[in-house]
């Protein structure tokens, strides 16, 4: 019967691979298919992107061979291009402004974290310092009673000599125990400078409130570098729009803003002596703007909606701009959240 039950045995084994196998191939098969359809399924999306950007392409096309729409295509780009300028420009100064805020709150606690390593390091430099005065002392105790000892000869002698002899193994049990402590404050400071300094912390509600308020006020300094609301109402009007759903007019008029563009762009990439006027700006933001909850970093939209004009000599003047609220220069995704 034994035997007969182990000669089964290797078919059994070798049925039990099959079916192990046959499970494997089934879900490889299923993952593949799995696979196929993913990879059909994108192919469709990219023939559908790629569809309607040959519609655009064609569109396009078809506007520029038309010469009533050919100079306003040309004025259409350039706004664009300009509304791009403004939203690098907004972007490229809050990372600054960012990164500037956090390096230097992490200045801060680097200052810190390094002023304490420098206090727990100086404690236990202090404590090295009794331990080598403490083992000092025991090694010229040590070096005298051995003088003591060797000196001691004859009968008479052998008592204090045997005194000599116990005070000098003391001494050097006191030696060895000094200088584990020593050995062991050298290690803790090793350890102490082995430390990993703290990383950089993410800013609080406040700090991220005191850069948007700078955001928010650079955003109106571009706005109010355009010197026309008219023409930054095109600018936006642009970004937001469909190349061939705004004409600019003639020919004539379409080169007026074609060179009020290039003053624009002279302007805004000329003037940038405004740090004052910022910082003033801000604060007069900051002292209007109001917060939906204790824990949100970016104001309500309606209470930073005053536009600040302050002139050379400090005189400000208002008027009604929602930046925020009409997103220019893609403002609502460039603030600290």
């Amino acid at each position: 019967m034994f035997r007969s039950s182990d000669e089964e045995s290797p078919d059994n084994e070798k049925l039990l691979d099959l079916y192990w196998n046959r499970n494997e191939l089934k879900k490889e098969f299923a993952d593949l298919r799995t696979e196929q359809f993913r990879l059909k399924d994108r192919i469709q999306q990219q023939e559908g992107a790629s569809a309607r950007l040959q519609q655009k392409l064609d569109y396009l096309e078809n506007l520029l061979s038309d010469p009533e729409w050919f100079r306003s295509i040309g004025v259409y780009y350039q706004l664009r291009g300009l509304a791009s300028r403004c939203e690098r420009k907004l972007d490229r100064f809050s990372e600054q402004l960012k990164q500037h805020r956090e390096q230097k709150q992490h200045n801060k606690i680097l200052d810190e974290w390094n002023k304490r390593q420098s206090q727990e390091s100086g404690a236990l430099g202090l404590e090295i310092l009794e331990r080598r005065d403490r083992i000092q002392q025991l090694e010229d105790q040590l070096q005298a009673e051995r003088r003591l000892h060797e000196s001691l000869t004859g009968l008479f002698s052998f008592a204090r000599r045997r005194s000599a002899g116990v005070n000098i193994e003391n001494l050097n049990e006191q030696l060895q125990v000094e200088s584990l402590e020593e050995a062991t404050l050298k290690s803790q400071i090793g350890g102490i400078k082995g430390r990993t300094p703290p990383d950089a912390p993410g800013l609080d509600i406040r700090a991220k409130r005191s850069i948007n308020y700078m955001i928010i006020a650079y955003a109106q300094q571009l706005f109010i570098q355009f010197g026309d609301s008219a023409m930054v109402g095109l600018v936006k009007e642009a970004s937001e729009k469909s190349v061939g759903s705004i004409n600019y007019g003639s020919e004539a008029e379409c080169a007026e803003l074609q060179k009020n563009i290039h003053a624009c762009i002279d302007f805004i990439e000329g003037d940038t002596d405004f740090a004052d006027i910022l910082q003033k700006r801000a604060k007069l933001i900051s002292e209007i703007a109001q917060f939906h909850n204790d824990g949100d970093a970016v104001p309500v939209p309606a209470t930073v909606s005053t536009l600040f004009t302050i002139d050379d000599r400090g005189k400000v003047s208002e008027a009604d701009a929602n930046l925020l609220g009409d997103n220019y220069w893609r403002i609502a995704t460039i603030l600290s959240r």
